[in-house]
């Protein structure tokens, strides 16, 4: 896979069990009510598609489009927990879909279902009134109508617990469905208002699936007894690891292009092999093979060179002289040896050389997928369980480095997401992340010693518990400001035992900072208990009073160690520029003698510590083939940390066990992985950030929420959104929630994932979709040339 993300729906809303630690404390609304620019940030633009667009005169009639899945589908009910993308494929090329995505990720009527549909009674309930078009049929030539929503409503209404669904969200709100005055009329009515009404019945199944629970659960694994789309499963064989679609002869809307589309099971770190070795048409790929299509692109003019790529191309000549003279040496062992090797390596080499010159005939599409990547924070337990530790951690992350190393690279806008809850374009996208604040190292510093955690923590013996919270102190700071000074958090500097040099290192106190210690405290810390006055131009606060705020100044002390321990880690012989030696003092400071615009050394703060422990995160990541993108960023985010001294231990596992060992069970302090955007916010996002709930068992309901952190009045936010038919007032609330996710720090989006589509030069209106929903009858292969000219 080419990124690790989230099961979608509310896969795990009944099974998944764990203890959960929440933020504690009500957020005040005066920090969170104002935090976007203030303008219609929902008409910030979307990612453009890239699917080479053409006029349906002028795709061909007919043809097979191979387009690869990750795997076959073990279930072609949408409904069900084991859903996954190629069930999504299928489904919308096959089954109704009564409202479909545009470009800007906005829910539009279909036209081949719909001539309407709209709430025609708001009091005192809601009534939605559906008009279908009357030449919708399924593939048996029954209409469609009134009994498919009542089957499917019955079904996932959760009234019946022998229907096997992974979610109900929408569908319990339904009081009654009824014909309206015609069987082309479906009446809809709820006993609450819900404002994601157009949520419900895609994709649409006939009554013959959704009717019975058995038929419900197992009757559509495999094939279904009803369909009503462009084209209509006409096989699937395992063995092949293909799912076949044909023309449906009883579609009335505007015929499929294609004659039919061959969905092939391919692994992502395999598709570059298929697609060069002729077997696929159109493929999303990873990184890596997106890199290969470029260079196979980039080398089409080369003339028949030697690649500067791929196997062998790093070999030097000095080893490729001792190859050849181990290959034609005296030890016949070591020449048997290195002949093989030889061999080995010229038909990689070779094989590499083939597939790259095959890659030349693909084209490489490219957009923003509807999905962001996060960095979560779980705060079940341990240092994360606090709020101003989170909050560190997002302060610490410079976002748009990471998008632009993710992003820029492949040529695509690097704008780190402001929404947990909305992508740019879409209807409730506001850049709400001056809730949690902008990336600073000094602030980010400041809420650590807030929090008790000091350079010289880790030595210290733990403190006796206290009775009001955290270090004795009953008060968090609010999330989304800077953290209160506290007296009883912040570490007094005269109280700390002394810390011993660690080998090779000098004493972190001298005599001469001994000596020094009865002087007013205005050398970079603010010391808890000093009643010296402090000297006029330092900190926060100057003046006769002495020193009021009981935090570490800007970062200045913290500077400072880094500075003596780098100076120490010279070499005593070490010489300047000009060859002359630095006198008078042992080393010298990392790039001080550097031409002037030399970048100087990425600071690392000590390591912090609290209570005799040091600050060490878990930081999971998936090890698998095609997550060398999350490792990157993982390793980029592990140094930004460093520079506040919070150290990460990261461990890489398999991307089986990522979610299930890891991130479901909680066995994690930080982790990268993806959660798609919504046009459906309220409804979808809920399970995703939804405060967890206690179990009979004593253990907590998480949901999907995998940080566990939440509050009441973040589900309140959530729930008062969903009941909103006011669209406007629907979409402020879901602002409003998400500004209050960004000051809990339990999620930090970092970059919208990249789209990559490999697809053959012919193939249009396919590609990177971005938002949008597939037309799947507009999908073909455009006419040649020559039929074009005949034609005119």
């Amino acid at each position: 896979m080419s990124q690790v993300d989230a099961p979608r729906g509310r896969t795990c809303s009944r099974t998944l069990r764990s203890v959960a630690l929440l933020t504690s404390g009500v957020l005040a609304l005066s920090v969170l009510t104002a935090c976007s620019s203030g303008e219609d940030e929902s008409d910030a633009p979307a990612a453009a598609q890239d699917i080479a667009p053409a006029a349906r005169d002028l795709v061909a009639d007919g043809g097979t489009l191979r387009w690869a899945v990750d795997a076959l589908p073990t279930t072609l009910n949408a409904f069900q927990a084991d859903a996954d993308a190629a069930t999504t494929r299928i489904t919308g090329a096959v089954l109704p879909s009564l409202f479909r995505l545009d470009g800007r990720g906005r829910p539009q009527l279909n036209p081949d279902y719909l001539e309407s549909a709209e709430i025609v009674e708001r009091e005192p309930k809601q009534v939605v009134l559906y008009k279908l078009n009357q030449q919708a049929v399924w593939s048996d030539g029954r209409e469609i109508g009134a009994p498919d929503f009542v089957a499917q409503w019955h079904a996932l209404s959760g009234r019946d617990s022998a229907y096997w669904t992974a979610h109900n969200s929408g569908y319990e709100r339904i009081e009654k469905i009824e014909k309206g005055a015609s069987d082309l009329q479906v009446k809809i009515t709820f006993n609450k208002p819900y404002a994601d009404w157009r949520s419900l019945f895609t994709p649409l199944y006939p009554k013959e699936v959704t009717g019975t629970p058995d038929s419900f659960n197992d009757g559509a694994r495999s094939t279904l007894k009803g369909m009503a789309g462009p084209f209509q499963l006409e096989s699937t064989d395992i063995k092949a690891g293909t799912a076949t679609l044909v023309r449906n002869p009883r579609w009335w809307g505007q015929a499929a292009k294609l004659e039919r589309m061959v969905l092939t099971a391919v692994p992502r770190d395999k598709r570059a092999a298929a697609l060069a070795a002729g077997s696929l048409d159109i493929a999303e790929i990873d990184r890596h093979a997106a890199d290969r299509i470029s260079l196979a692109l980039r080398d089409k003019g080369a003339g028949g060179q030697a690649l500067t790529h791929g196997p062998g191309a790093e070999t030097t000549p000095s080893a490729a002289l001792k190859s050849w003279a181990l290959a034609n040496g005296s030890d016949d062992g070591k020449a048997r040896a290195a002949q093989q090797a030889r061999r080995q390596s010229a038909d990689a080499a070779e094989a590499y050389a083939n597939e790259q010159t095959a890659l030349r005939g693909f084209v490489l599409r490219k957009s923003l997928e509807p999905a962001y990547t996060q960095l979560a924070l779980n705060g079940e337990s341990g240092p994360l369980s606090d709020d101003r530790v989170r909050r560190a951690v997002g302060r610490a992350l410079n976002r748009k480095e990471l998008a632009a190393a993710v992003l820029t690279p492949l040529g695509l806008p690097a704008h780190p997401p402001g929404s947990h809850l909305a992508l740019a374009g879409q209807r409730a996208y506001a850049d709400n992340s001056g809730a949690l604040g902008e990336q600073s190292t000094k602030e980010a510093q400041a809420l650590l010693a807030d929090a008790g955690w000091t350079p010289g923590g880790a030595l210290e013996k733990p403190h006796p518990a206290k009775a009001g919270g955290e270090g004795g102190s009953s008060k968090k700071a609010e999330p989304g400001r800077q953290a209160a000074p506290s007296a009883k958090a912040a570490p007094s500097v005269k109280a700390a035992p002394s810390v011993k040099a660690a080998p090779g290192q000098a004493s972190l106190r001298t005599k001469t900072e001994e000596e020094q210690e009865d002087r007013p405290s205005n050398e970079g810390m603010y010391i808890v208990g000093d009643d010296k006055p402090a000297n006029a131009g330092h900190g926060a606060e100057t003046g006769t009073g002495g020193t009021r705020i009981l935090a570490p100044a800007p970062g200045a002390a913290i500077q400072g160690d880094a500075l003596r321990q780098r100076a120490e880690a010279l070499d005593d012989d070490t010489e300047n520029k000009a060859g002359s030696k630095v006198k008078g003092r042992k080393g010298g400071v990392a790039g001080a003698y550097a031409p002037r615009g030399t970048a100087a050394p990425a600071r690392v703060a000590r390591p912090l510590g609290k209570d005799g422990k040091p600050l060490t995160l878990r930081f999971v990541l998936p090890a698998g083939p095609g997550s060398e993108t999350l490792r990157t960023v993982g390793d980029k985010i592990s140094k930004m940390l460093d520079r506040i001294g919070v150290h990460t231990e990261i461990t890489k596992v398999g991307d089986d066990a990522f979610f299930r060992d890891h991130i479901a069970s909680g066995a994690y302090d930080l982790a990268l992985y993806s959660w798609p955007a919504t046009a459906f916010p309220a409804t979808d996002a809920r399970p995703i950030f939804a405060k967890p709930q206690p179990a009979s068992d004593g253990s907590l309901l998480v949901e999907q929420n995998y940080t566990r952190v939440g509050s009441d009045y973040i589900d309140q936010l959530f729930d008062q959104a969903a009941a909103e038919l006011d669209e406007d007032k629907a979409r402020d609330l879901v602002r409003r929630a998400d500004a209050r996710i960004w000051a809990a720090a339990g999620s930090i989006p970092l970059y919208q994932r990249p789209e990559l589509v490999a697809a053959k030069p012919q193939v249009v209106n396919a590609g990177a979709f971005g938002f949008a929903a597939p037309r799947y009858q507009d999908i073909g292969f455009k006419k040649a040339e020559s039929s074009k000219t005949t034609k005119k």
